[in-house]
């Protein structure tokens, strides 16, 4: 088990959440691709949402073609570094992997499809030119992985793309949601600012969109526009105490320390509420900014979490601990009786949470009557999926949504408005990085499609 100090200072911070998959140098990525079995129709190649040559880059790398082999890589993904790092690649190319039949390590293709983009973005390689201008403009709402892909795509097809974000970074969650052993800031931007330097879309940073009448300035000025908002803050539990001190969104919680690094104060005892991927980058994050008990505390069993078993195994690694079969009923604080609600007062600090044991009978959670109790804690971190931007989505006039308030579209990502097209979160519900940059490019193809008609 590992124990982390509180970090106060930038190289303790980074010592903290070193990274999980650290760039590989000359030597270990040459040995590492001699490895490869350069598989014909090769199953990686299919785990991959983006469908990267992996036997052509990693055969290139062995040749010492590296810039070669970031080509290969940033033809069909234009995070290919991000995605190197942030991927799951122990369930997608590297779990598709043949070595896994044989009970071998599987190529560490993330690490490699790093190692060759990271020396294209050092050395400022230029691989693309976009065509002269078609006289067709588009909007990209959002700089997010599928808003970036899908500008980079127009753009290489001579589109002028404008891309509104409201923040003040690119690249979305990939910036403001990984956790930051996974990738560091700098790792993104500089790919983001390798990508708006060759592909010349313009970025407009610190920009809402948010208005009817945004939408409409938008509508007029341009000849489609792409939705690539993503999803919306941490939802609500709707259990007493919500807004006692100490009590955070998952989402929040990890962009925090994105962003402001040691200078985020996380407190001794800490429970995770939820079991997906948000949930163990949360417990893991807090158990590296020093605190001293991290729990996560999930709804059903074990092996019902949506999270990755990797994943887990990251959390448990440096401590973190999981109770099951447990639902919050309320998160009380100090001055709260466990019988009464909490108060709403944020002077008031959360104390513990209200558990209540639960048992799964023909696939629904059930709770046991009479197994109430109280587990301690000073920081409740909520990790119980994101909400969905409907006010801003119903402004949109004809725009369609499913029933669980993702954006309708078709097998090309055009909205019932046909000026609108989506992809990415906002259309998904919330999947990895690379999925985001797989539709935003195939979006963009069916952008074209429509401007051209």
């Amino acid at each position: 088990m590992a124990e982390y100090k509180r970090p106060n200072t930038e190289s303790e911070s980074e010592e903290n959440f070193s990274q999980i998959k650290p760039l590989m140098n000359s030597t270990e990525a040459y040995y590492e691709s001699s490895r490869c079995l350069f598989c014909y129709d090769a199953p990686c190649v299919n785990a991959c949402p983006t469908g990267i040559d992996i036997p052509l880059f990693i055969r290139q790398i062995n040749s010492n073609n590296i810039i070669g082999a970031a080509k290969t890589i940033f033809d069909s993904n234009y995070f290919g570094h991000a995605c190197g790092k942030v991927c799951p690649t122990e369930v997608l190319c590297e779990g598709a992997c043949v070595y896994n039949h044989s009970d071998v390590k599987p190529i560490e293709i993330g690490r490699l499809q790093s190692y060759a983009t990271y020396q294209a973005i050092a050395t400022g390689k230029t691989f693309y030119t976009p065509k002269a201008s078609i006289g067709k403009k588009v909007a990209v709402i959002g700089a997010g992985p599928a808003g970036i892909s899908c500008a980079c795509e127009l753009r290489m097809h001579g589109v002028e793309v404008d891309v509104f974000d409201s923040k003040a970074m690119p690249s979305g969650l990939t910036v403001h949601g990984v956790a930051p052993y996974k990738i560091t800031n700098e790792d993104v931007l500089d790919e983001m600012a390798y990508l708006e330097k060759q592909f010349g879309y313009k970025l407009f940073h610190n920009t809402t969109i948010s208005a009817k009448e945004d939408i409409e300035q938008l509508q007029n000025k341009y000849d489609a526009i792409f939705l690539g908002i993503g999803l919306g803050t941490t939802s609500e539990l709707s259990i007493p105490g919500e807004d006692l001190k100490n009590v955070f969104g998952a989402v929040e919680f990890i962009e925090e320390i994105k962003i402001h690094h040691h200078f985020v104060t996380v407190p001794n005892k800490v429970i995770v509420l939820g079991g997906g991927n948000t949930a163990m980058d949360a417990a893991s994050e807090s158990a590296r900014m020093g605190a001293e008990t991290v729990i996560l505390a999930y709804r059903r069993s074990k092996e019902e979490m949506g999270a990755y078993a990797f994943e887990y195994e990251l959390a448990k690694s440096v401590g973190v601990k999981g109770i099951f079969n447990v639902s919050p009923i309320e998160i009380v604080s100090s001055e709260s009786t466990f019988a009464k609600s909490a108060s709403a007062d944020k002077s008031s600090v959360v104390s513990g949470i209200k558990f209540i044991r639960t048992k799964t009978v023909n696939g629904k959670v059930e709770t046991i009557p009479g197994s109430e109790f109280v587990e301690e804690c000073d920081c409740v971190i909520k990790a119980t999926g994101q909400s969905k931007q409907i006010s801003f989505l119903n402004l949109i006039h004809d725009l369609q949504l499913n029933g669980n308030g993702t954006i309708k579209v078709n097998d090309v990502f055009q909205t019932t408005n046909e000026k609108y097209f989506a992809a990415g979160d906002v259309v998904s519900g919330g999947e990895e990085v690379v999925n985001a940059v797989a539709d935003g490019k195939k979006a963009a193809k069916g952008i074209l499609k429509y401007l051209l008609h």
